[in-house]
């Protein structure tokens, strides 16, 4: 008897995951279920793959770095179809994902050697007869527990910068996304058929629970701030370090000389693509007074054109089922409170979908402006000046990212947003700019990927100090005299007395 699956929810049968497309539960992938021996054993493999990964130096991974690269970019249709059969997502938005990350692994094969490795560092007078040296060495095996909603992107910007420095990565992707996950690590075993350098395992929480008592030397995670907590908890055991990004609720702020044909576009777009499901996606605008009215009727009528539906729309189906709940929650908490759907509302939620909602006069107590909503989304609010803006975008526990549209002030505006990152003039585009660090602060985790920051998250700091002549001011040395400690004492007031 063929078992009866709920459309885009996750199940285990005889041993296997089995991942369903949440549009039409089409089965779209089915992988074994690793066990915690099958971990550990896992880890064990990469440990030795990782010796020889990192014995090939910068430019032997480079090279290959960038095979694997040209192959994503030959096959970059066929993932993106994967990725619109088992998450729902667009093809169009898939492709973009896919591209995102692609210039990562082409950055990171590239600057490696720049940033990470060994390079003279200048002495002080204090200890002029050293030299001294940096270089950045791999820790070993890390650990990637990635997402779902861009199960491409997202684990890339943990894996390429640890394997350009040096890691062998063990992946756990999302149970949601299991398939496009191991399309990742097949992908790259052709072109590095040599050692499982880059290798998978597949299931639930307790599986990535048992990645993080395996013996990885580090472990990065994407996912909700709750479960985050989970993975430091259990990291903490062995001092594994954690590289965290949590959850977000990024605000955008319009300010009175912004472009608001501008700034209603991108608001759409950060805030719905990939149905909203986007950590770093706009979920709260604060529109200053004056252009509040226009801004409200340019990003309505935006957002009333948006397609939704399976195939060639602009949206598609919520990923998670239960994720529907907390929307349907959010628009609900909003309207009795005294906010108003001035498009979509209650009646948007049609699961599996969820059609564009933007919401006005929501108390800035509501669920829907302080907990992560995940779905296509708004709420706008009208604020007295951008002073106001700041305030209120700063006013929770999250800070991933954020967006300033205006002219004279937003760049003022945007170093004052409690946020890892931040646009102007437009939403999103810090993830794609591969030069540039990505993280949170508060809630929204810590620790960066991508740009140099990325690459050195990925390699232990390793000083060396190396003896070049005698010294002229012995200090740490038994063999020092009252005579040589007086001239240190002299020398120290004459530097750093003034």
């Amino acid at each position: 008897m063929t078992a009866v699956h709920i459309p885009g929810v996750p199940v285990i049968e005889a041993g296997q995951l089995v991942s369903t497309s949440p549009a039409t539960g089409a089965e779209a992938g089915r992988l074994p279920v690793a066990t915690d021996a099958d971990v550990r054993q896992a880890v064990a493999r990469a440990r030795a793959a990782g010796e020889w990964w990192a014995g090939l130096g910068f430019t032997g991974r480079r090279e290959r770095m960038l095979r694997w690269r040209a192959l994503l970019a030959k096959r970059i249709e066929q993932l993106a179809e994967l990725v619109h059969v088992e998450g729902g997502k667009p093809v169009a938005d898939a492709i973009v994902e896919i591209v995102t990350a692609i210039e990562h692994i082409d950055w990171a094969a590239r600057n490696a050697r720049r940033v990470l490795g060994a390079r003279r560092v200048r002495s002080r007078l204090i200890l002029a007869e050293f030299s001294g040296h940096l270089e950045y060495q791999p820790y070993g095996v890390v650990g990637v527990i990635g997402p779902w909603n861009y199960p491409v992107f997202t684990p890339i910007g943990s894996a390429a910068y640890a394997l350009a420095a040096g890691n062998a990565v063990v992946l756990k992707p999302s149970e949601y996304t299991p398939a496009v996950g191991q399309w990742l690590v097949d992908s790259f075993a052709e072109v590095v058929p040599e050692q499982p350098v880059f290798t998978a395992v597949h299931g639930l929480g307790d599986v990535g629970a048992a990645l993080c008592r395996s013996g990885v030397d580090k472990v990065a995670f994407t996912g909700s701030t709750s479960t985050a907590r989970k993975v430091m908890a259990a990291c903490a055991e062995s001092l594994t370090p954690v590289l965290i990004e949590g959850g977000g609720k990024d605000a955008m702020i319009v300010d009175s000389d912004a472009n608001l044909d501008a700034a209603a576009e991108a608001c759409v777009w950060g805030g719905m693509t990939n149905a909203g499901q986007t950590c770093i996606g706009i979920e709260r605008v604060y529109a200053v007074d004056a252009v509040f009215d226009a801004f409200v009727d340019k990003v309505v009528a935006r957002a009333g054109q948006l397609t939704v539906g399976p195939e060639g729309t602009d949206i598609g189906p919520i990923t998670m089922p239960q994720q529907i709940d907390v929307i349907r929650r959010h628009i609900d908490a909003a309207i009795t409170s005294g906010g108003r759907a001035v498009l979509g509302g209650p009646s948007a939620v049609q699961p599996p979908y969820v059609h564009p909602t933007v919401l006005v006069d929501v108390p800035e107590d509501s669920a829907a402006v302080r907990e992560e909503t995940f779905g296509p989304t708004l709420t706008i609010s009208r604020v007295r000046d951008a002073d106001e803006a700041v305030t209120r975008a700063n006013a929770l526990s999250y800070g991933l990212g954020g967006s300033v549209f205006g002219r004279r002030r937003a760049v003022a505006i945007a170093r004052r947003l409690r946020s890892g990152m931040a646009s102007i003039n437009s939403t999103l585009t810090f993830a794609g700019m591969s030069t540039l660090p990505f993280g949170g602060v508060g809630d929204s985790g810590f620790g960066r990927i991508h740009g140099e920051d990325g690459l050195r998250e990925f390699g232990r700091a390793k000083a060396i100090t190396r003896r070049r002549a005698r010294s002229l001011l012995p200090s740490m040395t038994f063999d020092r005299t009252p005579a040589d400690v007086a001239r240190l004492v002299k020398a120290i007031k004459v530097m750093y007395g003034r």
